[in-house]
């Protein structure tokens, strides 16, 4: 396995952190509307469950990547070394892909709310979006 430079991770974990919080914005809106809702049929409460775990999982994305920020910067007060960054990286990009796949079930979902012609043209751009993430992370 290559080890990446810790210039490199820095970089990485800085960038990791601004999409978390961004999307974490986001599904966190989604939360909020839904427990205003009054009516809960079967997709809404999935959407409200979907919704809470990319919040939760974009949240620890965000302070797992802070951890590997710190000690990647220059001028962290201890000594870090490869092995000290396994964790909160394999935790933080973990989380990440949890909360995008959450995201794109979201996009799926959401249609189906509407109508059935809606449901299926959401299903398809919720299937290709994750897709096309897992090919653009890869």
């Amino acid at each position: 396995m290559m080890e990446l430079s810790f210039e490199y991770m820095n970089k990485l974990a800085s960038q990791i952190q601004f999409i978390s919080a961004l999307l974490c914005g986001f599904s966190l809106t989604i939360l909020v509307l839904l427990f205003d809702k009054k009516g809960a049929d079967k997709i809404s409460i999935n959407i409200f469950r979907f919704s809470i775990l990319a919040t939760g999982t974009f949240l620890v994305s965000i302070f797992a990547m802070t951890d590997v920020f710190m000690m990647t910067t220059e001028g962290f007060p201890f000594k870090a070394e490869s092995k000290d960054l396994l964790f909160p990286n394999t935790v933080g990009m973990s989380s990440f892909f949890i909360g995008i796949t959450s995201i794109a079930i979201i996009i799926a979902l959401v249609g189906w709310t509407q109508s059935k012609a809606l449901g299926i043209f959401s299903t398809i751009v919720g299937l290709l979006a994750l897709i096309l993430i897992i090919l653009m992370m890869t």
